[in-house]
């Protein structure tokens, strides 16, 4: 048990040996740690040197003698937590560079960009990008096929969304389910609209924020991910005159 926790460190299971031998028996020459450890020779070597580049085993030598000694447990925690500061300040600069960096990447002249995602990890990634989204979201979804094909991706999604404080207009086809998740609305940032599923039943999804087209094929298991500032705000445009007009598909609203 105390190995797998070691390696969600970020140790290997062969370091996670070597260090707690060295707990357990204290300065040691190699020879001893590889025996205790279960790891040849060779091996030990360069997991000791690994160890010690990470701030968890220091070396001296002794007449010719090369010790080992592991540093005290607490330092697990001052690594870490020296990893945590290092990684927020790098967190801060890329939000300083990203303005442009999204220069670059959205090239000369709005150049536009498709990107074509399979499986259901594809589906995910496209779904995560949806989280970058610095506007309400416009969406045609089918609650049924998300919580079927990917039922343990949602709703936590929808929860990560909300506390992005990123909310979402959505027509959904008036199912049992699409009502349940309707009744998180308010906690969800979400606006939806029913829809008859005789008239409008859809198993794919539609998402449209910022100069994106995200279409979700739940059950063919892809998605496209179209980025151009003319087709995303023509299917704004379209998604706008719909929910104007929802009078004319539904006469239930949420």
């Amino acid at each position: 048990m105390i190995l797998e926790e070691l390696e969600k460190f970020g140790l290997s299971r062969k370091e996670a040996m070597v260090y707690l031998t060295l707990l357990e028996s204290g300065t040691s020459v190699v020879s001893d740690i590889a025996k205790k450890a279960q790891v040849n020779r060779s091996t030990s070597y360069v997991l000791l040197e690994s160890l010690t580049r990470q701030g968890l085993v220091s070396i001296t030598d002794r007449k010719n003698i090369r010790l080992y000694t592991p540093v005290s447990p607490e330092k697990i925690v001052q690594i870490l937590e020296e990893s945590i500061k290092k990684y927020v300040e790098l967190v801060d600069t890329a939000k300083k560079l990203l303005p442009e960096l999204k220069s670059m990447y959205v090239g000369v002249g709005q150049k536009p960009r498709v990107q074509f995602l399979e499986g259901v990890e594809g589906i995910k990634t496209a779904f995560e990008d949806t989280l970058t989204s610095t506007e309400t979201i416009r969406a045609y979804a089918s609650v049924d096929d998300l919580q079927i094909k990917m039922p343990k991706y949602f709703p936590a999604y929808f929860k990560r969304r909300a506390a992005k404080d990123i909310s979402i207009k959505a027509f959904f086809p008036d199912t049992a389910l699409a009502r349940e998740r309707s009744g998180f609305n308010r906690e969800e940032l979400r606006e939806s609209i029913l829809v008859s599923p005789e008239e409008y039943a859809f198993s794919s999804e539609i998402n449209i924020y910022d100069n994106k087209v995200v279409f979700f094929a739940i059950k063919e298991k892809f998605a496209l991910i179209i980025e151009s500032v003319e087709i995303s705000d023509g299917f704004k445009k379209m998604f706008d005159l719909a929910w104007k007009n929802k009078k004319k598909f539904t006469k239930t609203s949420l």
